[in-house]
């Protein structure tokens, strides 16, 4: 399953520049391949920047790291309550609340990447035995609607979209 085969009733518009950003990949090979590029890409920022913040009020790369974990627990959550009961309807989560109480910085590069791995391993074994028709049930979340397949399709954007930023704007 590729994004193309996803309809733009199956999630909140909001979400398009994530999905978007997967390109022609599987689902599964999505996930696989960013579990890889995220642990060489975090891995490799260099120590004076781990806790650097281009601007006030702005996440660290470790906070960055944490919010992508955290993002992808919430969404394969949505995932597997959207997949197992009819008419679901999550509320939203504050994304900025989770990174304020989150001590990413008290914590070191590998205890992040580690976590970033053992929660992808999680997702894709979640993702690796959902029915072409379980990946097609919706669910509401945050208010909107939202499809099992879709909420693996912006965890895989989300990551790529946030590797993009510390790119541009902290390792310049």
């Amino acid at each position: 399953m590729t994004i193309s085969e996803i309809a733009a009733s199956e999630y909140n518009p909001y979400y398009k520049t994530y999905i978007d950003k997967v390109g022609d990949a599987t689902l599964l090979e999505a996930l696989h391949e960013g579990l890889q590029a995220t642990k060489v890409f975090f891995s490799d920022i260099p120590i004076d920047k781990l806790e650097f913040r281009y601007a006030e009020g702005k996440w660290t790369p470790k906070e960055i790291l944490l919010h992508i974990i955290d993002s992808e627990r919430v969404f394969a959550y949505r995932a597997l309550t959207f997949a197992r009961s009819e008419n679901s309807d999550l509320p939203g989560f504050d994304e900025g609340e989770f990174s304020k109480n989150s001590m990413a910085n008290r914590r070191s590069m590998e205890q992040l990447i580690n976590e970033f791995s053992t929660v992808r391993h999680a997702t894709i074994s979640l993702y690796s035995h959902f029915s072409n028709e379980t990946l097609q049930r919706i669910g509401k979340a945050n208010g909107s609607a939202m499809s099992v397949r879709a909420a693996g399709f912006v965890i895989c954007g989300h990551e790529k979209h946030h590797i993009e930023v510390v790119k541009e704007r902290y390792l310049k």
